[in-house]
């Protein structure tokens, strides 16, 4: 399924500098990049560099140069979130004005011991909705849930999904009592900010998406179409990610490691194999089919997916 040509393609490719570009890494941006480039839209470079413990010195650059290897071009400037911190607290401020965000003193101890079970471990049961200890030191911002409308969009390659995020989520962070700001605002915001309306990434982010738009319908913000990739997993069948040290791909051959993670996202093998990187763009770009994606949702038990 192709997204609507209402107005032009505008998609991103957003890593976070915790470690090298690894294989599972590779897919979400060749997945994204082929979308958009098929499209003949835009494909720009955000580094989600909001969470200094997990970053590693130099990661950002490493991950930059290593997407330059392998024939990946963005459109205009790298946006480093790091350089939008008072944006995001002009966002939290907004937010509470307009009473859809307070400020929670739990620690994660109490919330656990709430013991009401949600999507991802315990939900939040809404202790500090009324300002109950909110006179603690080192607060936390959690955005209201109690929307009366259940999040329903249909993503590109998932389908049909729905959840009731009160029920589900419950009143989630947005920013932390670090003083950090969370993924979900951070997103939403830069996403408008560069006039993101294309989507396109891995699927462990399906769970996170309607938080997002219920932030977005908060900050009377556009809601991009989303498409979430399948999921690469290690030999364990966890997601292969940083976390559990997946290896980084090699720059020095870009070209094996591309046509594996063409194949992976499920589309049609070449007439003749490329013999060089200008090659597998030019027949993957006129290949691409984003229909041929395959869903990979298992770990995104939302209330009702298609």
């Amino acid at each position: 399924m192709s997204p609507q040509k209402e107005q032009p393609y505008i998609g991103r490719f957003a890593p976070s500098p915790s470690g090298p570009l690894h294989f599972g890494s590779l897919v979400a941006a060749l997945g994204s990049y082929l979308d958009a480039r098929c499209n003949n839209g835009q494909w720009l470079m955000r580094m989600e560099d909001i969470d200094p413990p997990r970053e590693k010195p130099g990661a950002a650059d490493d991950i930059l140069r290593t997407l330059e290897a392998f024939g990946f071009e963005w459109d205009g400037e790298v946006l480093y979130q790091s350089s939008r911190q008072a944006v995001y607290l002009e966002t939290i401020y907004r937010l509470m004005a307009d009473d859809h965000a307070y400020d929670c003193g739990c620690s994660r101890r109490e919330v656990a011991e709430a013991e009401l079970e949600g999507i991802e471990g315990t939900r939040y049961p809404g202790t500090c909705r009324t300002g109950a200890q909110a006179d603690r030191e080192n607060l936390a911002v959690r955005l209201h849930t109690d929307h009366p409308t259940p999040i329903a969009f249909k993503d590109r390659i998932c389908g049909h999904v729905r959840q009731v995020v009160e029920d589900d989520i419950g009143d989630f962070i947005i920013r932390r009592s670090d003083g950090l700001f969370a993924y979900q605002l951070a997103a939403v915001v830069d996403d408008a900010y560069q006039g993101i309306n294309q989507v396109v990434r891995g699927a462990d982010l399906l769970i996170s998406t309607p938080r997002q738009i219920l932030l977005q319908h908060f900050l009377d913000l556009p809601t991009p179409t989303y498409a979430h990739l399948p999921l690469v997993p290690d030999e364990e069948g966890r997601k292969l990610s940083k976390q559990f040290a997946a290896l980084p791909v090699s720059r020095e051959r870009p070209l094996p490691a591309l046509l594996e993670a063409y194949k992976f996202l499920g589309q049609p093998a070449f007439s003749q194999s490329p013999g060089s990187l200008q090659e597998f763009w030019e027949q993957a770009t006129a290949c691409w089919n984003s229909d041929r994606v395959p869903c990979n949702s298992r770990h995104t038990p939302l209330s009702e997916q298609g």
